[in-house]
């Protein structure tokens, strides 16, 4: 199956997100294809995931990974290598890190990509219907202002709100590296209809909001998800997304605008 993709410009104003539905691909020739592409780390950590479903989130986002980064620069799959930080981000190694920026997320049913140029960033999708608390997690991690907008909805509408702060929050700690060592309660997201979500700092996060930018994305009616892009609120952002098969002839992209 070939990989020699078209190559894609990402300019430095521009995220693009491809989405995967792991579940939906079955073909054998696809998923050996998508084995031969991981190194000898990723097949071990494949293998240790007890259920064959996670099995196959974890084979096909880590395929989809190593694909869309040579979509952007003349790397083979197979040859892309990874370090992590000391929260276990993994970012590019060797000469393309610096400037070609991904982050990876994957719940039940769906994962993502983001990619930018020369920018911190991160992405989150959630499955919205998993079964499990929303309200009484918000009360004990959510920021006070975020808990008490979150209670003025109406209870239909709760569990919607609680994702749309969960992937907000998400995508901005893996923005920042950190992951949960970030207190979730001492930044809070404003949701307003019509305009971007802004977020709000207390002073012991050391962050500036204007520094930041967020998109929301709806890629199904089951899963939420957000983009965040350390980029000056005010500066042009483009967030582009597609579904995509990987290795299954997607090109060329046909991007939506988020």
């Amino acid at each position: 199956m070939p990989t020699d993709f078209q190559p894609l410009t990402l300019r430095p104003d521009e995220v693009h997100v491809w989405i995967v539905e792991p579940e939906r691909i079955d073909d054998r020739r696809l998923l050996d294809a998508y084995w031969a592409l991981l190194d000898a780390k990723e097949r071990d950590k494949q293998q240790r995931f007890r259920f064959e479903r996670h099995q196959r989130q974890y084979l096909v986002s880590h395929a989809l990974v190593r694909l869309t980064l040579s979509r952007y620069a003349p790397v083979a799959p197979e040859a892309w290598a990874f370090d992590t930080n000391t929260y276990g981000r993994p970012v590019v190694r060797g000469e393309w890190g610096p400037k070609l920026r991904f982050n990876l997320s994957h719940t039940d049913g769906m994962a993502l990509v983001a990619v930018g140029w020369d920018a911190e960033l991160g992405a989150d999708v959630e499955d919205a219907q998993r079964k499990g608390e929303t309200v009484e997690i918000a009360d004990h991690y959510f920021a006070a202002s975020e808990v008490a907008a979150l209670k003025a909805l109406p209870p239909e509408r709760h569990r919607e709100r609680f994702f749309e702060y969960w992937t907000l929050k998400e995508s901005y700690i893996k923005a920042r590296g950190a992951g949960l060592s970030l207190p979730l309660d001492q930044f809070a997201f404003h949701l307003e209809p019509g305009q971007a979500p802004r977020i709000s700092f207390d002073p012991r996060m050391q962050d500036v909001p204007e520094a930041w930018q967020f998109v929301q994305l709806r890629p199904s009616e089951r899963h939420q998800a957000a983009v965040a892009v350390n980029r000056p609120r005010g500066q042009p952002l483009t967030v582009r997304w597609q579904f995509t098969v990987p290795l299954a002839g997607d090109t060329p992209p046909r991007f939506q605008a988020a």
